[in-house]
């Protein structure tokens, strides 16, 4: 189907006879333009101007360009047969049961899914521990003196951990935790830099049994506070502080003023990082205990508790909309199923291989893809504490040069802010050691995306561009990188087992190969799924299963398109769908259409009100470095878009700004651009990683809007 009658899908509802009059006005063509006349007693548009080249398929989110997986590299792959999806849709539960078999049980499980909508459990009765299958499995063979964690500070401090070294150090600290109170089913608030305490500290609580709940170090003390009054934590581990860009990050600091108060919280251990006097660290007496000294009298020795598969094992918060954050329950056995295999297969493990996912284990991805997931596995993980520039914009080429990474995993943000900074820092190192790249965070543009595999892969390396949430636990959408064909900016397919659909806002499936806009549902339970909001089942029913209820499909809150080679396009949060004029307009593909132009590193869209098309689309817009801001070059932008992907689409409004406001995890807060546009009282900024863009930026609105 044409781009251009998808993007009017929405209008059916409203104009019966609408395609009667698409046929009609397709006659009225002059000049590659269109000239749209409707005419309804409660609707009017008139002489909306749209570029006929939308009618054909679209140049920035379907490329002309396809990339086969390299032949060696299929013939090595772990997945290399296509028939793998048609086993697992023709039998999901004995998919899931093969991947859990790959897992240490202590306890075979009695069932495989036990679905009652909207809660599943998944290998009941069965039985295991998340640290054995971390740890302990890998002891008795070779990985018992491999690597396990290699870290570099932001100072350049190094240290490696074999997997003999962190079984040792997680069973001593599960041991201090043990000493402290600390019981099966409390929970653990964890509050740290990214060193490898972070993951010893998650470890531990799995190896007894406590839940932990990371807070990224990035956040205020005042989300810290929050955080822990919800989950009703005992314990909280901290930092002194940690590196970011030559500062201090002063951890303990927030820690004191989040504990203000009445709290749950009755110890709090301090890992020593930054300050090399201790006596200048406030310590509350009773309470404070230094990490060091705690492990230098505990016990080397921990037997692992045995969990069952349904037990909790973390809770992650993850901002919502409105009120306070939402509290993502996980549990044992089928978190660590999915996250176990979806590393295996998608990131292509091999023992020899050095993999690097630059998460930080304060979100979802730091936990199943740099802690649980190839530990699991029995990988090495690299692990960097500090900022990407410092102290020089080659801080990451130097560290895949350095350790031989052969396996990245980023954001499309850090890859436009490289972008940005030009290829002069990538060439000045020798990254022939990457064999395999990825993306993960939020839809990646295709130019990003070319960029990425020529300066960075060498036009040699596989690219898994990942959909996936916290809720989901792990990788939903992703490119097979043995099997698929991958496209620029294109998600894939489903994972084998994974059951998605793009529906319309009944629900009602889009035609196979329309090309159609719609809504991303997940129509079965998966293991690794969120099992309900903390202390909150209610709001867990209302946000991922009220909008499908009849039908029983979990929404993503995503928008999105399946091309009729069955691989999907992300669009971003429906929230980032724009209503212009009636037409459905994707933040993603406007972002797209405005990177793609030469001058531009970076974009951010959002829709404001108007009086006449209900929305008009607004501009943010971050030019490469030595590139003057003319008004000139704001045309020129503004007519890019509109050759690229429409006149519909071209922004109302385009501002020029030197940086977009962004969480610590590097995400656009569109949110906040909404409420710069529509004039109100900006939200919370606490997770913004520079709240002063923010106020300039409105400042800047306000005197040119």
């Amino acid at each position: 189907m044409p781009r251009l009658w998808a993007a009017f899908g929405a209008m059916y509802a409203f104009y019966p006879n609408f395609e009667d009059q698409q046929e009609q006005n397709a006659h009225s063509c002059r000049d590659n333009t269109v000239w749209w006349r409707i005419e309804t007693p409660d609707f009017i548009v008139v002489r909306e101007e749209i570029s006929i080249v939308a009618q054909v398929e679209p140049e920035l989110s379907e490329t002309e360009q396809k990339f086969p997986p390299p032949a060696a590299f299929a013939e090595k792959a772990n997945w290399n047969d296509p028939a793998v999806y048609e086993q697992a849709a023709a039998d999901p539960e004995a998919f899931w049961a093969q991947r859990a078999g790959d897992l240490s049980w202590s306890k075979p499980w009695d069932t495989v899914c036990e679905w009652n909508w909207p809660h599943a459990k998944w290998f009941t009765g069965g039985k295991l521990n998340v640290s054995v299958n971390c740890l302990d499995r890998h002891l008795d063979g070779p990985r018992r003196n491999k690597a396990a964690i290699i870290f570099e500070g932001e100072p350049g401090d190094t240290r490696t951990l074999t997997y003999w070294d962190l079984h040792r150090e997680v069973s001593t600290f599960a041991n201090v935790l043990t000493g402290l109170g600390v019981a099966k089913g409390d929970r653990v608030t964890i509050y740290l830099p990214m060193i490898p305490e972070a993951a010893i500290a998650m470890l531990a609580c799995a190896r007894i049994g406590a839940a932990h709940s990371v807070v990224f170090g990035g956040f205020s003390a005042d989300s810290l506070r929050e955080r822990i009054a919800d989950s009703n934590s005992k314990i909280v581990i901290t930092a002194d502080g940690g590196w970011r860009r030559g500062g201090v990050v002063k951890l303990k600091e927030a820690t004191d003023n989040a504990l203000t108060g009445e709290t749950t919280v009755e110890k709090v251990v301090v890992v020593g990082r930054t300050e090399k006097d201790r006596s200048t660290v406030p310590m509350q007496e009773g309470r404070d205990l230094w990490w060091d000294d705690l492990v230098a009298a505990a016990d080397r020795r921990c037997e692992p508790a045995e969990m069952d598969a349904e037990d909790l094992l973390f809770i992650l918060y993850t901002s919502g909309s409105t009120g306070k954050p939402k509290g993502i329950a996980h549990t044992t056995g089928g978190y660590l199923t999915g996250a176990t295999a979806t590393t295996k297969y998608i990131f292509d493990l091999k023992d020899d291989d050095v993999y690097w996912c630059t998460a930080d284990v304060g979100w979802i991805t730091g936990h199943s893809y740099v802690v649980y997931g190839p530990l699991s596995n029995g990988a090495t993980v690299f692990m960097y504490e500090g900022a990407p520039d410092w102290p020089k914009r080659d801080r990451f080429w130097d560290i895949i040069e350095k350790y031989g990474v052969t396996v990245l995993y980023t954001a499309p943000t850090a890859i436009r802010a490289f972008m940005k900074w030009g290829t002069e820092w990538p060439e000045k190192h020798d990254l022939s050691t990457l064999r395999l790249l990825g993306s993960v965070g939020e839809p990646i543009n295709p130019e990003a995306w070319l960029w990425y595999h020529k300066h960075i892969g060498g036009e040699r390396c596989p690219i898994v561009d990942t959909w996936w949430q916290t809720e989901t636990g792990a990788i939903m959408i992703t490119p097979l990188p043995g099997i698929v064909t991958t496209k620029p900016a294109s998600a894939g397919r489903p994972f084998p087992g994974i059951s998605a659909m793009v529906v319309d806002e009944t629900g009602n499936p889009l035609p196979e190969g329309s090309d159609g806009v719609g809504l991303l549902v997940i129509t079965k339970p998966w293991p690794s799924m969120l099992r309900t909001l903390w202390g909150d089942d209610e709001r867990y029913r209302d946000v991922y299963w009220s909008k499908f209820s009849e039908k029983g499909y979990y929404f993503a809150g995503d928008g999105a398109r399946r091309d009729k080679d069955g691989d999907y396009w992300l669009l971003g949060r429906v929230d980032d769908v724009m209503n212009v004029a009636g037409h459905r307009v994707s933040t993603m593909e406007v972002e797209s259409a405005l990177v793609d132009h030469p001058a531009v590193a970076e974009a951010a869209v959002i829709g404001r009100t108007h009086d006449i098309k209900g929305q008009a689309i607004a501009a943010f817009v971050t030019i490469k470095e030595g590139i003057a801001q003319t008004p000139e070059l704001n045309k020129e932008l503004k007519a890019h878009v509109s050759k690229k992907i429409g006149a519909i689409c071209r922004p109302d409004d385009l501002f020029f700004t030197a940086e977009l406001p962004k969480t610590r995890s590097g995400k656009i807060m569109r949110r906040l651009l909404r409420d710069i546009a529509e004039g109100r009282t900006l939200g919370d900024t606490s997770t913004l990683a520079d709240p002063t863009v923010v106020s300039s930026l409105k400042d800047k609105y306000s005197d040119e809007g």
